[in-house]
């Protein structure tokens, strides 16, 4: 089956709309986890990503042959055999973060975002807006890890971007950035706490901003047009 998709909706919906970290809360086991640091947080972000590209093109390939009765296994399978092929990337080029990020690597396998996409949305779709979809669902599940990671960071340590050279190599050795000298580190925002805190301060962030763009959305449709004319219905007309 293939339906009309439209590419800006898919933008809205991945980014924002229904974006899978603050809208769907999929995928909060590795995103509470691993996004103590920048460096860790695209370095998931970026895995995530490449799973969720190659299982949703995958699965768009083969919809028309696989039956019902056993497209789940199937889909679980494609997903476990690129997170293998990742994982075997990531010990390639950033084998030392690769080490860091550890049990959450291969737990891409059951993050609900990604068998959800196939299930969804690759299985009724043909090959380019899957892999649209997948790549969209998967920036915007990466923006809020960054951003999670930035503010954990930050707030830890009073740095931001340090240990880049684990995933671009040593050219990035000396990309750390200190915004506050003689910063005493706070573990808290470091700790999974600190994740929840930050996580739910975005999430209330994006309920504000919405319900602004409603309540603007709702005093445009009160006003009333410019230009109106009343007609005279009282009165003789001689």
């Amino acid at each position: 089956m293939t339906t009309d998709v439209s590419y800006k909706e898919l933008s809205l919906n991945g980014l924002w709309k229904n974006n899978p970290a603050i809208v769907q809360l999929l995928g909060l086991c590795p995103l509470l986890a691993v996004t103590g640091s920048v460096v860790n947080a695209i370095g998931l972000a970026l895995a995530t990503t490449l799973v969720l590209v190659t299982s949703n093109t995958c699965v768009s390939l083969i919809r028309n042959i696989v039956s019902d009765a056993i497209r789940l296994p199937v889909f679980v399978m494609i997903i476990a055999a690129a997170v293998t092929c990742t994982e075997l990337l990531m010990q390639a080029f950033a084998y030392e973060l690769y080490q860091i990020l550890g049990i959450f690597l291969p737990l891409i396998t059951t993050n609900c975002v990604i068998l959800g996409r196939a299930d969804g949305f690759a299985c009724k779709n043909s090959l380019l807006p899957s892999v649209y979809d997948g790549l969209i669902m998967g920036v915007g599940f990466g923006v809020i890890l960054i951003l999670l990671g930035a503010m954990r960071e930050l707030a830890g340590t009073g740095a931001l971007f340090a240990d880049m050279d684990l995933l671009f190599g040593p050219a990035a050795a000396d990309w750390k950035v200190v915004l506050f000298e003689n910063y005493e580190s706070f573990l808290l925002a470091i700790l999974p706490p600190g994740a929840f805190i930050f996580t739910g301060l975005i999430i209330a962030v994006k309920n504000i901003i919405d319900g602004r763009i409603q309540a603007r959305m709702d005093a445009l449709k009160e006003k009333p047009e410019a230009g109106s004319r009343r007609v005279r219905v009282t009165g003789t007309i001689s």
